[in-house]
C-alpha cells in the first residue's frame, strides 16, 4: 500500500513542475487538488499504476482510494415487485380512475367482466370424427365380435339346423324342435347387435349426406338411432304375434316368431363386416348403401318366402301374402326410415 501511495504522490509531484514550466502551474495544482477530493473511479486509480502491477496491488489501490459510501435506496414505488423484496402495502394498492372502473354497462345485469370471453384468434378446423379413432366404439365392436365368436362356437349346431330346415315346407303334425335357453340368448344377442349395427350405419349415412354437426355427442346419436331400430323390431314382433293370434293358429305364429328371430340374427351377421369395412378400411358410403340395400332386400325376400310357406301354403293365397307382406314388412320399413329422418333433422345443426 505504501508503494501505491508513494507512486500517486510522485505522479503529482512530477506533474506539478511540468505544468508550471508550461505556464499553468496554479490551474493544474488546483485541478490536482480537486481530483484528490472528488470521487474517483476504479479506472482512474488503475491508470496510475504501472502496467506490470499485480492483481493484489490493483485491489489494494482501489480499496485505499475508493471507500464504500452509504447506500441510499430509491423512494420510488417498486412496480416490478422484484423477487426477494417485500412489497409495501402503500405501493401494492393501486387505485384506478373512475372512467376505468365504471363504464356505460357497469350497472347492466348482463355485464359480467369476470367471465372469460375466450381466447383471441381464429379457431382451427376440428378433426372429423371417425369410429376408427374412437376408443369406446372400437372396444364395443371388438367386444361384440369376441362375444359373437364365442356364442357361435357354442351354437353352431343350432345355426346349421336352422339353415337346413329353413327352405323346407312345414307339414301339419310335424314335431317342432324346441330351442334351449342358450340358443335363445344367442339370438337375442344377435338381435341387439343388429340394432347397434343399423344405428351405426345410419349415423355414418347422416354424417355423409345430412350434415356433420349435431347438437348431441356421437355416442348419444348412435344410441338414439340404435334404440329406435330396436323399438322397430320389438313393435314388429308384437304386430306379428297379434296378427297370428287373430288370423292364424298358435302353432304357426310361434314358428314364424322363431323364424323372424333367426332372420334378424342373420341380418346382424351380414351387416357386421360392412360396419368394420366402413369404419376401419374407409369403404365409401355409396358402396355401403348398396350393400345395405342388398342385405335388406335379401332379408325381406326370405321373410316373404318363409311367411308364405308357414301361413299361406296354398296356391290361391297370392293376394293374401301380398297384403300381409306390404302391411307387415314394407310399411314398417318406410315408417322407420321416416322416423329416423325426422330425428336427424332435429339433431343436426342448421347454419
Amino acid at each position: 500500500m505504501s508503494y501505491k501511495v508513494r507512486f500517486y504522490s510522485d505522479s503529482i509531484q512530477h506533474a506539478a513542475p511540468l505544468s508550471q514550466s508550461e505556464g499553468g502551474g496554479d490551474a493544474v495544482l488546483e485541478a490536482n487538488q480537486q481530483r484528490t477530493h472528488r470521487k474517483l473511479t476504479p479506472k482512474e486509480v488503475l491508470s496510475w499504476l504501472p502496467a506490470d502491477a499485480t492483481p493484489a496491488q490493483q485491489d489494494s489501490a482501489i480499496q485505499h482510494h475508493i471507500k464504500p459510501g452509504k447506500i441510499r435506496w430509491s423512494s420510488r414505488p417498486d412496480t416490478l415487485h422484484l423477487p426477494g423484496h417485500p412489497v409495501p402495502d402503500k405501493h401494492h394498492k393501486i387505485t384506478l380512475p373512475q372512467y376505468y372502473r365504471e363504464s356505460y354497462f357497469s350497472k347492466d345485469s348482463l355485464f359480467h367482466p369476470e367471465i372469460n370471453g375466450g381466447r383471441p384468434g381464429v379457431a382451427g378446423d376440428p378433426i372429423p370424427y371417425t369410429i376408427a379413432n374412437d376408443d369406446f366404439m372400437t372396444s364395443l365392436l371388438l367386444g361384440c365380435f369376441i362375444l359373437g365368436c364365442v356364442a357361435f362356437s357354442h351354437s353352431k349346431d343350432f345355426i346349421l339346423r336352422h339353415v337346413k330346415n329353413f327352405f323346407r315346407t312345414p307339414r301339419s303334425g310335424t314335431t317342432v324342435i324346441t330351442e334351449t335357453t342358450a340358443e335363445i340368448r344367442f339370438q337375442l344377442f344377435l338381435g341387439v347387435l343388429t340394432s347397434l349395427l343399423l344405428g351405426i350405419l345410419y349415423f355414418l349415412y347422416m354424417r355423409t349426406y345430412l350434415g356433420d354437426t349435431f347438437i348431441l355427442e356421437q355416442y348419444k346419436i348412435i344410441g338414439i338411432c340404435s334404440g329406435v331400430v330396436a323399438v322397430y323390431f320389438l313393435v314388429k314382433a308384437f304386430i306379428y304375434w297379434f296378427t297370428g293370434w287373430v288370423f292364424f293358429d298358435k302353432r304357426s305364429t310361434r314358428q314364424w316368431l322363431k323364424t323372424y328371430l333367426f332372420i334378424l340374427s342373420s341380418e346382424g351377421l351380414l351387416l357386421f363386416p360392412l360396419v368394420m369395412l366402413q369404419a376401419y378400411f374407409n369403404l365409401s358410403t355409396k358402396s355401403s348403401i348398396i350393400y345395405s340395400l342388398f342385405v335388406i332386400v335379401l332379408v325381406k325376400m326370405l321373410s316373404l318366402y318363409k311367411s308364405y310357406s308357414i301361413f299361406f301354403g296354398r296356391g290361391w293365397a297370392f293376394l293374401q301374402i301380398i297384403l300381409y307382406f306390404c302391411a307387415l314388412e314394407i310399411v314398417p320399413l318406410f315408417t322407420l326410415w321416416s322416423v329416423l329422418g325426422v330425428i336427424a333433422d332435429y339433431l343436426k345443426i342448421n347454419f
